[in-house]
């Protein structure tokens, strides 16, 4: 246990902040980010009790750590925590990446740029595209600003509260076409790009979409994953999307962001997209 011990003293140390954590495929995924590297790299997954997430931060940091990663549910207290924040952590409302640097934590907000990563590495073209984004929690404010930099024809929010959905469109509107509505209004319209911000689908759940929703050679995206095609990505197939991806390269992808941002190295994700796949079958 002490050799252990030592040998993780030599590594910087970083680590994934949430609750529950325990599922996280972060450790892994910056293991093999390591690897790939030589980077000199530990990683570790850490639950934090609520009510407890800034004393768990000012531990890590106390203890030399150099960097972290945060999922649900405290992206949105990473965000109030940080001295200074990135644009488009600024624009998300929400920090999923902190570097200490010195005094200062740094955040930042990679699920954004890791979703059009994926989305460009697939060959799926964004510009001048007819986008619809299903739901308008956290998940959808993240990837917003990502994507309407990518200069899209249009980008529809669709959320079962059409409001919520109008509010997030108006806070964005100044980056490209947007606009909010209920699922209602989305009869006799066409898209070239879906992607699904909502985990509904993982519980088999789906709100009523037109038949006809899909426009000639459409691409479906699920942020989320799992060893089967979740509900979402069932319904796309049988409503004859040309191409069907789940959040599993977004997860890599949004990983590789935070990686560079601490190391200043950017890892090669295709070889950890296919590793990871070929672990989830098995």
């Amino acid at each position: 246990m002490s050799d252990l011990f030592d040998f993780r003293r030599r590594l910087d140390n970083y680590a994934v902040m949430g609750n529950p954590v325990t599922h996280s495929k972060s450790p892994r995924i910056h293991s093999l980010f390591a690897e790939q590297t030589g980077e000199s790299v530990h990683y570790e997954a850490i639950q934090v009790d609520p009510g407890g997430f800034a004393q768990a931060v000012g531990n890590f940091d106390a203890s030399g750590g150099k960097g972290l990663n945060i999922t649900v549910p405290f992206k949105q207290e990473a965000w109030q925590l940080v001295n200074e924040r990135s644009d488009r952590a600024e624009r998300a409302g929400a920090v999923n990446t902190i570097k200490f640097i010195d005094m200062t934590l740094y955040g930042d907000n990679t699920d954004g740029i890791g979703l059009v990563n994926d989305l460009l590495n697939n060959r799926i073209e964004i510009a001048n595209k007819r986008v619809l984004l299903m739901g308008a929690g956290g998940a959808a404010r993240g990837v917003l600003a990502p994507l309407l930099d990518q200069q899209p024809a249009q980008l529809v929010i669709a959320n079962r509260t059409a409001e919520k959905a109008r509010e997030l469109a108006h806070a964005f509107c100044d980056l490209g076409n947007i606009e909010g509505n209920g699922y209602e209004a989305l009869d006799n319209r066409q898209f070239d790009l879906i992607i699904n911000a909502t985990a509904a689908s993982l519980q088999g759940e789906l709100p009523s979409l037109p038949d006809n929703l899909l426009a000639t050679g459409a691409t479906c995206y699920d942020m989320m994953y799992g060893s089967e095609p979740t509900t979402f990505m069932q319904w796309a197939t049988q409503h004859g999307a040309i191409t069907v991806l789940d959040g599993l390269g977004m997860l890599v992808e949004q990983a590789a962001e935070s990686f560079y941002l601490w190391r200043d190295v950017r890892p090669d994700t295709k070889p950890v997209i296919e590793q990871l796949r070929r672990e989830m079958v098995s």
